[in-house]
């Protein structure tokens, strides 16, 4: 081997000076260690090669899991506060209609969704011209309506927040936006004792915004401060 240095002294000096940054490059290793494996020869395996390779393929597969953890914790974070955002604002509210039209108006646009329901499930049918202004965000429907809704009609376990895709042309719960939706989240609402349960429903014209994929612990904690505010306007 040569005494005579192969590189300039200027390059020489900088890796001299910091090696640690040669090694951390994997472009340059990767350099070195197919050189090495040319010098070899076709003959002969380079066993660090091959090591050197698996551990660069899970070294990318650790950086991918990390780069999805965070955004995953970021995502989730961003939920967070917008849940809390959407909850201060319908705690705003000073009378009923009010909170019923915050709810289809800035606690909408807050959620991000296209279309917001609540039904409340009555024995009686009488007509209250309340009810009738407030059509587009609240419905009155029969009992039994809020179990058959989310489960189809079939014997399902009760869960509180259900989250699917659909597509139907069906008015009765979001009138004429039945069209549009194609997702939706199902929030069963427990309004007290001696009460008929109800339901809130959120409407999104993307498909993928509510899976049965996705975590229901955000919408879980909506709907059980969503309760306790129906139950103070109902009593």
């Amino acid at each position: 081997m040569s005494s005579d240095p192969l590189l300039n002294d200027d390059v020489r000096s900088k890796i001299m000076s910091d090696p640690e940054a040669l090694l951390e490059d994997q472009d340059i290793m990767r350099a070195l260690v197919a050189a090495n494996e040319k010098n070899l020869g076709g003959n002969i395996v380079d066993l660090r090669g091959i090591a050197m390779e698996r551990l660069e393929g899970r070294l990318d597969r650790l950086e991918d899991t990390h780069r999805n953890v965070i955004a995953a914790a970021y995502e989730n974070l961003a939920g967070t506060n917008q849940i809390h955002r959407a909850i201060l604002r319908m705690m705003d509210a000073g009378k009923f209609e009010n909170f019923l039209n915050d709810l289809r108006g800035d606690v909408s646009d807050i959620l991000r969704v296209d279309a917001v329901r609540l039904v409340l499930e009555s024995s009686t049918s009488e007509a209250d011209p309340a009810i009738a202004r407030l059509s587009d965000v609240l419905s009155i429907a029969e009992p039994g309506f809020v179990q058959n809704y989310i489960s189809h009609g079939r014997s399902a376990p009760a869960r509180q927040v259900t989250l699917r895709q659909v597509k139907t042309d069906d008015v009765e719960v979001f009138g004429d936006k039945a069209e549009y939706i194609r997702s939706e989240a199902c929030l069963r609402l427990n309004l007290g004792d001696g009460r008929l349960p109800g339901m809130l429903i959120f409407g999104a014209e993307d498909p993928h915004q509510f899976t049965p994929q996705q975590g229901t612990d955000l919408l879980t904690f909506f709907a059980g401060v969503f309760e306790r505010v129906m139950r103070h306007w109902l009593s």
